[in-house]
């Protein structure tokens, strides 16, 4: 307890100390010093250890510009913060690494409008409702409701720490949705557009094995209904699916930031068992992604991409096939509907900072909360290259095969809310499209 209280009056007293600038000093340029504390500064609604658990150094090791940055970046992944300042003070001779953050506004109801495959006649509407940063544990809470086309309703609780001992995360996640059939193959096999109703129910435990490193498992329930019992269409021999599943997945990822990663590797591992045998129905879903981002020179960074999407087992119904053309796509196809069994996607991207990273702050425009006044904002310019194909069971697959698309394009950062992409990808046969995205490629 006595511990404790002198803790705390050495914390006042260096807040005091720093707002006087009496006896500290800070470090910049190009530094390597050994840190004596950590104080973070700023967080009124976020708990200390959210934050230090990030971090890649602690209290008695060095601390470099380099290694500061990359933990700045750490820190902002948590995608909790508008600002994030990590630099050394020299306070009587004792090295402080001092942690400043500008928290987010963390209650979002927000109307939306979406635009399905391009097609006027597909608007889905409705409101996102995110209660973020729950409790000062990064928990969230999250309703989505969702009118017109492709109606749904979506239930979303992530705690990502549990268990703060033994890095325990959950998520739980409901989900209604009346969808309009994706699948060419069925649509034909059915003879005319129909929908589908599903509903998922389902639960993920992780564990955070060390700084790098996630383990998790998943199971839960799909609810699925087609007006007509087809065979294809449906996975059991009636034309309402209900589907047990359970799987595990494996995560390595140090990017420096998640937002919009510049150095590090991702790399994730899944398998999902569908079925279990039961009502007939038992096949498997494969997923494997591997990205990496490297800066290479003159402000010039490098990223490249491998994820696949297999599946195997008695009989694998078209609502779960892997499909390109949706979620992932090929640039220059952006239109396409590719489907099949397996799915194989890779790029390459290259790209510059036209403006780099600055932090705006509106301090001076009043009544507006001041978690809406500051914001991380960058421009970039970038080149790519996507090629992809998909698989039929039956079927083996050639260079032939493939689809590619390359282009150029433009990144607008205006964090931690939105980015912003708009690209001009040509396929082989040079036909041009124009990509309008939000969030980054890959």
């Amino acid at each position: 307890m006595f511990k404790n209280i002198f803790l705390f009056i050495l914390f006042i007293s260096i807040l005091k100390t720093f707002a006087q600038g009496k006896d500290s000093t800070v470090i910049t340029g190009t530094y390597s010093v050994k840190i004596d504390t950590i104080i973070i500064r700023g967080n009124n609604i976020t708990e200390d250890f959210i934050i230090l658990r990030e971090l890649t150094f602690k209290q008695g090791d060095t601390l470099t510009d380099k290694k500061a940055s990359y933990n700045k970046d750490r820190v902002y992944s948590l995608d909790l913060f508008n600002q994030v300042k990590i630099f050394p003070v020299n306070y009587k001779n004792k090295i402080i690494a001092v942690i400043d953050i500008v928290e987010s506004w963390y209650i979002w109801p927000i109307p939306f409008a979406e635009l399905k495959n391009g097609d006027w006649n597909k608007i889905s509407y409705g409101l996102d409702l995110a209660v973020k940063n729950f409790r000062g544990m990064h928990e969230t809470v999250r309703i989505k409701a969702g009118f017109g086309y492709d109606p749904s309703l979506t239930l979303d609780y992530i705690i990502p720490i549990l268990n703060y001992k033994q890095n325990i995360y959950f998520d739980a996640q409901l989900s209604y949705n009346s969808i309009e059939n994706k699948s060419l193959i069925a649509q034909q096999q059915y003879g005319a557009v129909f929908d589908q109703k599903m509903i998922n129910a389902q639960i993920t435990v992780g564990k955070r094995i060390s700084l790098f490193h996630n383990i998790s498992i998943t199971a839960g329930y799909n609810y699925i209904e087609t007006p007509l019992y087809f065979l294809g269409i449906n996975a059991s021999d009636q034309r309402i699916d209900r589907v047990l599943f359970c799987g595990a997945g494996y995560v390595f990822d140090t990017r420096d930031l998640a937002q919009f990663p510049r150095n590090g590797i991702y790399s994730s591992l899944g398998v999902i068992m569908k079925g279990l045998g039961l009502n007939d129905i038992n096949y498997q879903v494969y997923t494997f992604d591997f990205r990496e981002y490297r800066p290479l020179f003159w402000d010039i960074f490098g990223k490249w991409r491998f994820t696949t999407r297999l599946t195997s087992g008695k009989e694998i119904p078209y609502y779960d096939y892997s499909v390109l053309g949706y979620q992932e796509h090929i640039r220059g196809y952006l239109h396409d509907v590719l489907e099949g069994n397996d799915y194989l996607l890779t790029s390459l991207e290259f790209f510059h900072p036209l403006i780099k990273d600055k932090n705006i702050n509106l301090d001076f425009i009043p009544v507006v909360p001041k978690q809406f006044l500051s914001y991380r904002v960058a421009l970039y310019t970038e080149i790519f290259g996507d090629a992809g194909a998909v698989k039929q069971r039956d079927k083996s697959l050639g260079i032939r095969d493939f689809d590619s698309g390359f282009g150029f394009g433009f990144t607008l950062l205006i964090l931690p809310y939105e980015i912003l992409r708009m690209e001009l990808a040509f396929n082989e046969k040079l036909n041009s499209e124009l990509v309008l995205d939000l969030g980054i490629s890959f």
